[in-house]
């Protein structure tokens, strides 16, 4: 499965779920405050944007944002709410595709960083948000912490999330650091829906090391956008890396 062939226009009209799920007000409007006390008095820059479920209220912050998006589909959602002039979008890969101007903030959220399928790609990530920055620029990351700790031997599956007319699973191959997450939804027929997408799962310390790679200092790493503690059971991760404000 390619991301090109997974973000398609289909996926792209089902994204949105407005006032639930990710779009909910308790999850999005912590998400944009942080980020936007992060930005500063500068611009951001969103790796990934989607259809702008952060972008467009963190604009309307008055934070000047500007995306890259590898989805075409995507970026015509995102359309429907925001003109370009309002958060420009470049196409393109956001392990390599490159910006106009030097940003404050860049950020990835929802774990898209492991929709990069190969440590050097998400190396490369790293990098290229480091070239994007000004000296003391940041670089946040949402992401999920693998639930390996789930899988006794001779199982490769776990449950992530159930509800009535949803159920969420990952499959592992724990040799590759590779993980499909399978998402089933259904009602009363015996037709089910189902949107699979790929992986590669990344532990914080891994994370970590990228990001020294790439000439960051890890500042803070909490479990949420509101600052909860990050302990050995939290599921997710919100990490905030900077640029040296001396690097030249």
């Amino acid at each position: 499965m390619r991301q090109e062939e997974i973000w398609d226009i289909e996926t792209a009209q089902r994204y949105d779920t407005p006032g639930t799920g990710m779009f909910a007000p308790e999850v999005l409007e912590p998400t944009v405050d942080r980020l936007a006390g992060l930005a500063g008095d500068g611009a951001a820059l969103e790796f990934a944007i989607g259809t702008g479920r952060v972008a467009v209220p963190l604009a309307a912050r008055g934070v000047p944002v500007t995306g890259i998006e590898l989805s075409p589909p995507m970026i015509d959602q995102l359309r429907t709410k925001v003109d370009e002039a309002t958060i420009p979008v470049i196409v393109g890969d956001m392990a390599t595709a490159v910006a106009p101007g030097k940003y404050t903030l860049v950020y990835l959220v929802f774990n898209t960083i492991s929709n990069l399928l190969t440590q050097a790609e998400q190396v490369a990530c790293f990098r290229n948000a480091a070239r994007h920055l000004t000296p003391g620029g940041r670089f946040v990351i949402e992401l999920w912490v693998p639930e390996l700790r789930k899988l006794p031997p001779g199982q490769q599956a776990t449950v992530f999330h159930c509800e009535p007319g949803y159920i969420g699973l990952d499959t592992y191959d724990a040799l590759r650091q590779h993980v499909v997450s399978h998402h089933f939804r259904f009602d009363e027929s015996r037709q089910a829906r189902l949107f699979r997408s790929p992986h590669r799962y990344i532990w914080p310390a891994e994370l970590d090391l990228m990001a020294q790679l790439a000439g960051f200092e890890l500042e803070t790493r909490h479990a949420d956008w509101t600052g909860a503690d990050f302990t050995a059971e939290s599921r997710s991760h919100v990490s905030v890396y900077r640029i040296p404000p001396d690097r030249h």
